[in-house]
């Protein structure tokens, strides 16, 4: 499912056209001709007013520096917008399989891209949190914001992350404008998951001995809005990455056909 409507155009996006003084999406030539000039400033600082909840409240007496290479520079130096890719799913749907595969073919079409993988990144960065609600919820909070970082530095950044509850996703997706936050939904049955199973995780589960596992013991929020659901259930790798592909063509976030 495509997300078409209600969000408004990305500023990256935005391009005059000729004579009628519409816009057009062609985020490629708008930065090549025109220089990163031709492109929005960043957001203001945040004020105190506007400080986030939760453990990021406690910093005091800070002000957010900008940097003197902005994104858009970086958009116009690179020939590609950067944006979040934010595969979601259940364990064994093919997050991490489908998300290092784009990676790899936007890689060889000479774009910066990144993979933030789960269980990589709680072997360092999130190493101190376990599976209550309440560390996924500070989890993906990390997760959000470290992704906030690399699209300020230019890159395509592709997290593979279960991220189980809608509103986590939402409060991720609240950290970025509009159109840089792409949701990408790995569907696939919980029946055709615990048959891969792996990593063997669903037999522990089913066991015992993995307390509040997600599908199992913990539930499973899918996405009601997202940008993009793949049946990865069902559907080659190959067309998965194909659909995908597609979408960010579409949407700017890559050179189409005769650009680039």
């Amino acid at each position: 499912m495509q997300r078409h409507a209600e969000d408004r155009a990305h500023p990256l996006d935005r391009e005059r056209g000729g004579g009628g003084g519409g816009l057009r999406l062609n985020p490629v030539a708008a930065t090549r001709d025109n220089g990163p000039q031709s492109l929005p400033l960043p957001r203001p600082p945040m004020t105190s007013s506007q400080a986030p909840e939760g453990p990021a409240a406690k910093a005091t007496n800070i002000v957010w520096h900008h940097s003197t290479v902005t994104r858009a520079a970086r958009a116009h130096q690179r020939g590609h917008r950067s944006a979040i890719l934010w595969f979601t799913g259940l364990s064994g749907a093919g997050k991490s399989t489908l998300a290092n595969a784009v990676n790899s073919a936007l890689f060889e079409q000479g774009l910066t891209c990144y993979v933030l993988d789960g269980d990589n990144v709680r072997h360092g960065l999130c190493g101190d949190l376990g599976f209550s609600d309440a560390d996924r919820e500070e989890n993906i909070r990390r997760i959000g914001e470290v992704a906030k970082l690399f699209l300020d530095a230019g890159v395509v950044v592709l997290t593979a992350f279960v991220s189980p509850f809608r509103d986590d996703r939402r409060r991720a997706r609240a950290l970025v404008e509009a159109g840089d936050f792409i949701e990408i939904h790995c569907a696939a049955d919980l029946a055709v998951c615990e048959g891969r199973d792996t990593k063997g995780l669903y037999a522990k589960a089913r066991a015992g001995e993995i307390k509040e596992f997600t599908g199992i013991s913990s539930p499973y929020e899918e996405p009601e809005h997202a940008e993009l659901r793949i049946e990865t259930g069902s559907q080659s790798l190959e067309d998965s990455v194909a659909q995908v592909l597609a979408y960010l063509a579409a949407q700017g976030v890559v050179p189409g056909a005769g650009e680039g």
